[in-house]
C-alpha cells in the first residue's frame, strides 16, 4: 500500500511539472494562437442559445404572458360587470327603501287619521254625555233650589209666626206669606 501511495504522489508531481510549463505562458483564453477556435465555438454557442431561446423558451414565455393578459382582461371585464350589478343593486335597494318609507308614512298617516276619527267620535260622545249630565245636574240643582226656597219660605213663615206669637201679636197666614215673599224677592 505504501508503494501505491508513492506512485500516486510521483504521478501528481509529474503532472504539475507538465502544467507548470503551460502556466508559465499565461491564461489559455488570452493565448492569441487559440483565438480563432475560441471565436468559432463562441459563435456556435451563441447561435445555439439564440435558436433555443427564439424557438422554445420565448414562445412559451409569450404564451404565458398572453394568457395572463387574457386572464387580467377577462377579470377586469368581470369586475366591471360586477361593479355595474352592484350599482344597480344599490339603486334597487335605495328605491325599495324609499318605497318602504313612503308606505310606512302612508300607514302612519292612515293610522293617525283613523285614531283621530276615533278620538273625535269619543270626544263628541263624551261631550254629549257631559252635556246630558250637566243638564241633569242643573235640573237637580234647580229642583233642590226650588225645594230649598220652599223650605226656607216654610221655615221663615213658621219662625215669623212663632216670633209674632211670642211677642204677643197674632197675624194671619196670608200676611205672613206676603211679608216673607216680599222679603225674599229683595
Amino acid at each position: 500500500m505504501a508503494s501505491n501511495t508513492q506512485q500516486t504522489t510521483d504521478a501528481a508531481h509529474g503532472a504539475d511539472a507538465a502544467h507548470g510549463g503551460a502556466e508559465a505562458a499565461g491564461m489559455p483564453q488570452l493565448d492569441f494562437s487559440t483565438f480563432g477556435n475560441q471565436i468559432f465555438w463562441l459563435v456556435v454557442t451563441l447561435v445555439v442559445i439564440y435558436l433555443v431561446l427564439t424557438k422554445v423558451a420565448l414562445p412559451r414565455i409569450e404564451a404565458v404572458l398572453a394568457e395572463r393578459r387574457g386572464t387580467i382582461t377577462s377579470d377586469l371585464a368581470a369586475a366591471e360587470e360586477l361593479k355595474q350589478k352592484a350599482v344597480e343593486a344599490e339603486e334597487a335597494y335605495n328605491k325599495a327603501l324609499a318605497d318602504a318609507r313612503a308606505e310606512a308614512n302612508k300607514i302612519v298617516a292612515d293610522a293617525r287619521a283613523e285614531i283621530q276619527g276615533e278620538v273625535d267620535a269619543a270626544a263628541a260622545k263624551a261631550d254629549a254625555e257631559i252635556a246630558a249630565k250637566a243638564a241633569e245636574s242643573e235640573a237637580a240643582i234647580a229642583e233642590i233650589r226650588a225645594g230649598a226656597v220652599d223650605s226656607v219660605k216654610a221655615v221663615a213663615k213658621d219662625t215669623a209666626k212663632e216670633i209674632l206669637a211670642s211677642l204677643g201679636y197674632k197675624a194671619d197666614a196670608k200676611s205672613i206669606t206676603a211679608a216673607v215673599t216680599s222679603r225674599m224677592k229683595g
